[in-house]
């Protein structure tokens, strides 16, 4: 599966551009500002329906423009897809997939597998746990169907819960009978968001630990360690105990919706203990695990995104990943830089072709 053709409207600074692309290896180069970034968060775009950078559709319409529009076509089992994502001022988002307009978005999602490695990344590491579920949740919800679609039931019975809980205090009310409904409709669906996201973990870590090796200068202690409460108690009985915490803070205290997971070096938070150059590779090494896995579950490669990825490397780990990228045949891959000269080093000595396009 590989993107042929990307044309742009109206795309944050891009008003209109067509680039006819190379199957395996496209590079984007210039200063800062050109649109280099807009470019592969557009593809991101279309795999996704929103944007990796900001996911409000209408602040990336361009400034005084009502609209903008994306359009991919793409190669894949020998037949072309295409795909148009729109988004005009006062109406609906839409997707559509060879003419045909999906009715849900997430019906969408799992069609184009995509992986992104991006400075924006360091939010991983930086901030909360929201931003560390929610990339599992994407890893596991662009293969399994089912995953998803309870991840989608639990937060809305979630802002329901919240909700009920306001207007107890709002109103100087309490209904344990309407609020043990939403428990066991949340029990239910975390039972089984739970048990996936741990099977997952299982898998992914020994493959991120070999990817993080294979970009690595030197040998580092490196782990991810999930974190659950339902490891230590079912959902409901956690519910029960925090009831009285949750109606003072008018907030559901308890859940899978508090998982996270750990990164660590030598058993020590790599936020704190990592240098900038360890961070960035913990990172890669993260994103290149998440495409062996989406490669091992889906049968083929996911289009790989490497935005200002080569920043605060040297040559040499630079070199690394783009030696492991060639040699594992990740399909087809998108690189923006900022300088010429770092990608060409790096590309000497691919046996993948590839295009340049200078900015």
């Amino acid at each position: 599966m590989y993107l042929k053709q990307l044309t742009l409207t109206n795309y944050k600074n891009i008003s209109s551009k067509t680039f006819d692309l190379n199957p395996k290896i496209n590079c984007f180069i210039g200063n800062n500002g050109v649109g280099k970034s807009n470019i592969l968060d557009a593809i991101f775009h279309l795999s996704f329906g929103k944007s990796y950078f900001n996911p409000i559709s209408t602040q990336n319409i361009q400034f005084g423009c009502d609209f903008f529009v994306l359009e991919g076509r793409y190669e894949k089992d020998k037949r072309e897809e295409k795909i148009i994502c729109s988004v005009k001022k006062g109406q609906k988002k839409t997707i559509k997939r060879n003419g045909k307009t999906y009715e849900r978005l997430s019906d969408h999602l799992g069609l184009i597998p995509t992986v992104i490695i991006s400075p924006a990344d360091q939010d991983l590491i930086s901030e909360g746990s929201s931003i560390r579920r929610k990339f599992i949740d994407a890893v596991i919800g662009q293969t399994d169907a089912e995953f998803l679609k309870h991840l989608i039931e639990y937060n809305k019975i979630l802002s329901q819960r919240n909700a009920l809980l306001k207007f107890f205090v709002l109103n100087h009310t309490f209904d344990s009978d309407t609020l043990n409904i939403y428990n066991l409709q949340l029990a239910e669906r975390s039972v089984t968001i739970f048990e996936k996201r741990k099977a997952f973990m299982v898998q992914f870590i020994p493959i991120f630990k070999a990817c993080y090796h294979s970009i690595s200068v030197q040998e580092e202690n490196i782990n991810l360690i999930f974190e659950s409460q339902l490891f230590k108690s079912s959902h409901l009985k956690l519910l029960e105990e925090s009831l009285a915490k949750d109606r003072i803070t008018q907030y559901t205290s308890c859940g899978i919706h508090k998982d996270d997971i750990h990164f660590l070096k030598d058993e020590h938070p790599i936020k704190k203990f990592g240098s900038q150059g360890e961070q960035k590779t913990f990172l890669i090494a993260l994103k290149l695990a998440q495409f062996d896995f989406l490669k091992s579950k889906t049968g083929f490669s996911p289009i790989l995104l490497l935005d200002d990825a080569f920043d605060k490397l040297d040559q040499l780990r630079v070199s690394q990943i783009v030696s492991l990228v060639d040699q594992n045949d990740f399909g087809q891959i998108f690189i923006t830089d900022t300088h010429k000269d770092r990608t060409l080093q790096a590309l000497s000595k691919t046996t993948s072709g590839y295009e340049i396009f200078d900015l």
